[in-house]
């Protein structure tokens, strides 16, 4: 007997798409995430972009991918409650030499199944953009916006309700091959665990992954982008999403302007190849530089608009050059379905990905429907947006409603309350960030972080010195400033 039927290795967008679509069957299924939430990578660390399937080779598992996972995350986001907006987006060409790929990119996105695809002049862009400079552009109405980390934790919280099991602070560190009875033992720094089936969703880590069964017949080179955040003060400046020509070889998208569901602008992002999978800081040339590209796009973007940075690692499988997903069984290890080189557009193709994953998991076991298979309402009622007699009445039901823990994002107890009482157990500060914006507002933190901590240690009996900011071993405090009294 097995632990487990199925075990996925990863808690990002693709593993826990994977994971949701698996909890509408019977069958017992783990996800192992060494972060202390899902959503710790780069499933976070993204512009939050629905692609619309314009910039992946006609007949590739990108464009396949995206042009469905386009549609299915619409209905999902309906499903679970989850705010969206399908913006569009402007492709930019700043100059006459540029116009012939936006020509390109049109057909290859007629080729892709892409509805509404146009080429406008720029006094057309400047009707609804008037802040952006172009000749002309490429009009995409099929690209929107979702908020990244919230999309992912949605699909994690839908699965775990239905009877996944979420095991974060847990590393694969080993995988042995079951060879008389089939399956696989793993190995991580929480025990050992059997599953019949193993799914490698592991993103930049995948090649490690492999590599504990066989030698790999691919590199990842990791890629570091890094974003800026604009102020909402400044949101009014763009509508849409400005994206630039992007370069020949379609290795990236280029640095374009993006709204956010939350009201801020992203700027970004670069590109920078690293040798540490992990290295995810931000540095101020690559900063300077963001804002200098922008401004090529929109030049009135005001220099003191930024109040935060942040950065993610892109699993690249080709240096300098586009390559498509690889999402393979190999034969030598029969069972093991590994997800290779799953970067942009992997958020809007995780639905897609997912069923199609689960069609390769139906070969191994039999799946039977469930049904009590439930989605969960994504935290999406949020008090600040709520009207005054709305307001009131929640605040006669709770209490909690009525005290505001975060000012700049006006995100009250009970909101911090709830995100705590989250079913993957997820108990960071940035697990309240993610799921109710506490700490997302200008001052970053510098007002909420002593409300949120007293919550975690008054109502769920956390203690100071364990509580952490966002992954494993990041303390927030070494210890106390003054001796305890003996009655405390």
């Amino acid at each position: 007997m097995f632990d487990f039927q199925v075990a996925i290795i990863g808690g990002g967008v693709v593993g826990s798409a994977i994971a949701m679509e698996l909890a509408k069957y019977d069958i017992p299924t783990v996800v192992f995430e060494a972060g202390s939430d899902v959503a710790s990578g780069t499933s976070k660390a993204n512009s939050g972009v629905i692609h619309s399937g314009i910039n992946s080779p006609p007949g590739s598992l990108k464009a396949k991918f995206c042009v469905e996972g386009n549609q299915m995350i619409q209905k999902l986001a309906r499903k679970m409650h989850l705010e969206i907006k399908m913006v569009g987006k402007y492709v930019v060409a700043i100059n006459e030499d540029e116009i012939s790929v936006l020509e390109e990119l049109k057909e290859v996105g007629i080729k892709n199944g892409v509805p509404g695809l146009k080429i406008v002049d720029g006094n057309d862009v400047k009707k609804n953009e008037p802040n952006v400079k172009c000749c002309k552009a490429l009009w995409v109405p099929t690209a929107g916006i979702i908020s990244p980390y919230k999309f992912t934790i949605a699909l994690a919280e839908t699965a775990a309700e239905n009877g996944v099991r979420f095991m974060l602070e847990t590393k694969v560190v080993d995988i042995k091959a079951k060879e008389q009875k089939g399956g696989f033992s793993i190995i991580t720094n929480r025990g050992e665990f059997t599953s019949e089936v193993l799914i490698n969703a592991a993103g930049v880590h995948c090649r490690e992954i492999v590599s504990m069964l066989m030698e790999p017949d691919f590199d990842v080179y990791p890629c570091r982008g890094e974003y800026l955040v604009l102020d909402k003060e400044y949101s009014h400046i763009i509508t849409s999403m400005i994206y630039p020509v992007p370069p020949r070889d379609k290795s990236v998208l280029g640095i374009h302007i993006t709204p956010t569901i939350e009201g801020n602008i992203l700027l970004g992002p670069s590109m920078e190849y690293v040798d540490d999978v992990d290295d995810t800081r931000t540095t101020r040339e690559v900063m300077k530089m963001l804002m200098e590209e922008a401004k090529k796009l929109v030049p009135s973007l005001p220099d003191r608009a930024v109040i935060n940075a942040y950065s993610g690692i892109r699993c690249k499988l080709k240096k300098g050059e586009w390559a498509d997903y690889r999402i393979e069984e190999y034969k030598d290890v029969p069972g093991m379905i590994n997800l290779l080189g799953i970067e942009s557009p992997g958020l809007t193709a995780a639905p897609a990905i997912g069923k199609y994953v689960v069609d390769m998991v139906a070969r191994h076991v039999e799946l039977k429907k469930k049904e009590t298979f439930r989605y969960r309402n994504a935290y999406g009622n949020r008090f600040a947006d709520m009207d005054d007699s709305r307001k009131s009445e929640v605040i006669k039901q709770n209490s909690g409603y009525g005290r505001i823990v975060c000012r700049c994002e006006q995100v009250t107890e009970a909101e911090v309350i709830e995100a705590l009482s989250n079913p993957l157990g997820a108990r960071t500060l940035a697990s309240v960030k993610y799921r109710c914006r506490a700490g997302m507002g200008r001052c970053q933190g510098g007002f909420c972080t002593q409300h949120v901590v007293r919550i975690m240690e008054e109502r769920f009996g956390m203690e100071p010195r364990e509580i952490k900011l966002k992954s494993p071993g990041s303390f927030l405090f070494a210890g106390r400033t003054r001796k305890e009294e003996e009655n405390d």
